[in-house]
């Protein structure tokens, strides 16, 4: 058994195991909303060797954080560049507390 045969990657978060007809019925969207979210830039779908958009289970769960701003109202557009700023701010409060514990850790000394 080759070690990167699809089966073994099933648990893969980032496998992209669906088609975009399936990733939008898991939704319960839109292909049409999958492709705004796309021309968005907040996912990128990989594409098959036939060109068709395949989504993993991590971009599903983005999509559906757009799909539930845009339930409520919110563009598009908006909603995506709204997910795209709080992941950046995410990334940001773990890069400062890891600093954080590095630098006390390092000099206790000193209070952070």
């Amino acid at each position: 058994m080759a070690a990167d045969a699809p089966h073994t990657r099933l648990d893969d978060d980032d496998y992209p195991a669906y088609t975009m007809g399936r990733a939008a019925d898991m939704l319960n969207t839109t292909q049409g909303f999958l492709r705004a979210i796309g021309e968005a830039r907040l996912i990128t779908p990989l594409r098959s060797p036939g060109g068709h958009r395949r989504y993993s289970r991590y971009q599903l769960r983005i999509a559906a954080r757009a799909r539930e701003l845009v339930d409520q109202g919110t563009p598009v557009e908006a909603a995506c560049r709204i997910i795209i700023l709080k992941d950046q701010l995410e990334d940001a409060r773990r890069v400062n507390a890891d600093y954080r514990r590095t630098t006390s850790s390092q000099n206790p000394a000193v209070a952070v």
